[in-house]
């Protein structure tokens, strides 16, 4: 294997990690001054900010006609969000859950997962699809804002001129090293796709997701060990809404024809995003915390559902049975044979 492309997918992840850091530090200062509390800023600023790698890998893959990473992103990252970082989170220290998070964030995270499902089934996620999802991230911002801004006037700071810019300068230069580590990541991705024979979905849905969510890891992570709680899930819950509505909905009304849905995703991933979404209703309602054990839990079932996708990766086993058909084109494949010629 060339070892120029494991260098370029190995920068490329490390310039997604190091832009992520950067965009969400000067976001975040500039949220704090315009008077957001910590749980609109979970919500928002860091939940957006530590989901700009999903946003930059899913529309550089959309417009470079590789949707199905734009997708297996987007849908691993939502699994790997709640299963992963939230247990990992929960296992070092109790989270409380705002009421808030249990009325009005977590529906809307578990409507949007099965409006994905919807809106895939008839094998494709149209351009008007994306719009309303964009339409959607647009909407829901604005409500956070105005609500966080009505009931936090405490938190409002000013801003002087010279740390404004300073803000800036952090925010387009982290924007800068996310489009610039895309673009390697992705392309190293896709020679890998050819050299193993494995398709677009499989590692948009292992290698991309799991280094992409590395700014939610260490940013859940350190909030519960800092006792920013409410900082620690909102970016779990922010994230996985965002990245359906506006990674989702950009990478769609970016690529030229929409984004192709795999029918094993459309009878495996999908739904088990959804049912990863649901979980979070029990968990969170039970005392109106995240304790340890169903931390323990939830990253139980992350390990499993892992295992039982690494062994199947070739979708010829009895997990991945139902949602794959040997014997039609993989639309996977059809992309590579098409990039081929």
């Amino acid at each position: 294997m060339n070892l120029t492309v494991i260098f370029f997918f190995v920068v490329g992840l490390g310039l997604l990690v190091l832009g992520a850091d950067v965009l969400v530090r000067g976001a975040a200062r500039l949220a704090i001054g315009l008077g957001l509390s910590p749980l609109i800023i979970g919500l928002t600023v860091v939940a957006f900010g530590t989901s700009s790698p999903e946003l930059a890998v899913s529309v550089y893959s959309g417009i470079a006609g590789q949707a199905d990473i734009a997708l297996g992103n987007v849908v691993g990252s939502n699994i790997f969000n709640v299963l992963f970082i939230l247990g990992l989170s929960a296992m070092i220290s109790q989270l409380t859950v705002s009421r808030q998070l249990k009325r009005f964030d977590v529906p809307i995270m578990i409507n949007v997962s099965v409006l994905t499902l919807i809106f895939g089934l008839d094998g494709k996620i149209e351009r008007s699809d994306g719009v309303l999802l964009f339409a959607g991230i647009v909407g829901y911002t604005i409500f956070l804002v105005n609500k966080g801004r009505r009931e936090n006037r405490l938190y409002v700071k000013e801003h002087k001129e010279g740390s404004l810019i300073i803000v800036v300068l952090l925010i387009i230069i982290g924007l800068t090293l996310l489009v610039i580590g895309s673009h390697w990541l992705v392309s190293g991705a896709v020679v890998l796709a050819r050299v193993f024979g494995v398709s677009q979905l499989v590692i948009g849905l292992t290698i991309v997701t799991a280094g992409t969510s590395l700014p939610e890891v260490a940013t859940s992570v350190v909030a519960a060990i800092r006792g920013e709680r409410d900082i620690a899930i909102g970016n779990v819950v922010g994230s996985n809404i965002f990245n359906i509505l506006a990674v989702l909905g950009l990478s769609s009304i970016i690529s030229s024809d929409g984004i192709t849905v795999a029918s094993h995703a459309l009878r495996f991933d999908i739904p088990v995003m959804i049912a990863v979404a649901i979980i979070c209703l029990p968990i969170f309602f039970t005392g109106g915390i995240i304790a340890r054990w169903e931390g323990v839990l939830l990253f139980s079932c992350f390990t499993g559902y892992t295992s039982c996708f690494s062994s199947n990766a070739s979708y010829d086993n009895s997990c991945f049975s139902p949602c794959y058909d040997p014997g039609g084109d993989d639309p996977n494949d059809v992309v590579l044979k098409e990039k081929g010629k």
